[in-house]
């Protein structure tokens, strides 16, 4: 196979890349093939897991997980919170959506002859859903993952106070082949390599020591440019996990999610693969052996084929997290006898930038437009029947959250 030449711009990124690490092509080589041998053993690890694999966790028990099941939430870099919020008010609010959908048909989704997949953001579900005190408090819980490094200047930086990032619904019907998700990382993308502040993050993989890489280490991604190059749909804030909320049972073959639960291995691997070039085709078993090359820039999606679904059956009131490093997807098929819906709410710390988009968004919902990071759409949902109104968040956390002033009696 052969590659399709780079950009000029990206190749020079990769060689300013390389000189600034010594040895860089020694370093990285001999990390390459370092990791292709793990990602082998960690897909066979991951097969023979079963669909206990990803963690599975109560929100009632968050504050009194043992140290290992912490270790293993941050290794695999994904979670399957259970019964964040009661069943009855997850098909509530996926009753209350089909219903608004109805009342409105003329919202933007797609596909255009059947909608599954809604441009929509400020529905009282969606408000009432991102303000509920429970997924405030996984996100909380979430974000102290996360960690400072020694002497880094948090000012401004509070994980304990989450912050409500407005996104879409999705009410995927079965039978439908679905190609509107296919593999990609929502924070950020060339961004990681380009930018400078960003690439700190990763600094131990580029010098030859990605065993060491703290994907939960703040370093620069509370400042780093995550949206060099504004494209709709990409966040251009820091979210420590996306994420979504069942509201209705989804089982593996179901129109689930799909990643590689792996988020040390995962990251190594994305980081590294701009540098070499497939000297086989990547659909070939033996992609994954050590037969690479230098390469021109060519980003890396082919963790694509060692992807695996949820496994987990999950119920309405289920959640589930994934790390903003992890490359992830929607299975193109759904098998199943009813919907797959979901909303997505993912993680959100308080942080000086991500502070600032909160405000730009606590206007957009006031005047009831799309938020800033997402693209246009026909109509503005302060014309539609039924949209969400400040007066439905009705908890403190909820409006603070979302950026409007707070007093306390």
């Amino acid at each position: 196979m052969s590659a399709t030449p780079a950009p000029d711009h990206f190749k020079e990124i990769k060689k300013e890349i390389a000189d600034s690490y010594p040895d860089f092509q020694e370093r990285a080589t001999r990390s390459w093939a370092d990791i292709l041998g793990e990602l082998t053993k960690a897909t066979e690890a991951i097969k023979k897991g079963g669909p206990n694999y990803i963690p599975q966790i109560n929100f009632a028990n968050l504050d009194n997980l043992s140290a290992e099941k912490l270790v293993e939430v941050k290794r695999k870099g994904c979670v399957v919170v259970r019964d964040v919020v009661d069943d009855a008010q997850a098909l509530s609010w996926k009753k209350s959506l089909e219903e608004f959908v109805k009342a409105n048909p003329d919202v933007d989704g797609v596909p255009e002859e059947d909608k599954q997949f809604f441009q929509l953001y400020w529905t009282k579900p969606q408000v009432e859903a991102r303000a509920h005190p429970n997924m405030l408090g996984v996100q909380s819980w979430l974000n102290n993952l996360y960690h400072g490094k020694p002497g880094q200047d948090l000012t401004g930086v509070d994980l304990s106070t989450p912050l409500s990032y407005a996104d879409r619904f999705r009410i995927r019907h079965p039978g439908v082949a679905w190609d509107r998700h296919p593999p990609h990382i929502d924070g950020g993308s060339i961004e990681r390599w380009e930018d400078p502040t960003f690439r700190t993050c990763f600094e131990d993989i580029l010098n030859g020591s990605w065993r060491k890489h703290d994907p939960f280490a703040l370093g620069g991604r509370i400042s780093a440019r995550h949206s060099m190059y504004r494209r709709p749909n990409q966040s251009s804030i820091f979210r420590s996990f996306q994420g979504w909320l069942a509201m209705s049972e989804t089982a593996p073959t179901q129109g689930t999610l799909k990643l590689f639960p792996d988020v040390l291995l995962s990251n190594a691997y994305l980081i590294l693969r701009p540098f070499f070039r497939p000297l086989v085709a990547t659909d070939s078993p033996v992609f994954l052996m050590r037969r690479t090359g230098p390469l021109t820039f060519h980003m890396p999606i082919s963790l694509a084929s060692r992807y695996h679904d949820l496994r987990a059956h999950v119920n309405p009131g289920d959640t589930v997290f994934w790390h903003c490093d992890m490359v992830h997807s929607v299975e193109q098929e759904h098998t199943g006898s009813g919907d797959s819906a979901v909303m997505y709410i993912p993680a959100v710390p308080l942080t000086p930038m991500n502070k600032a988009y909160i405000e730009r968004q606590r206007e957009s919902f006031v005047q009831g437009v799309r938020p800033p990071d997402f693209p246009d759409t026909t109509k503005d949902e302060k014309d539609f029947i039924g949209t969400g109104r400040v007066e439905d968040i009705t908890n403190l956390l909820g409006k603070q959250a979302m950026g409007f002033p707070i007093t306390v009696a």
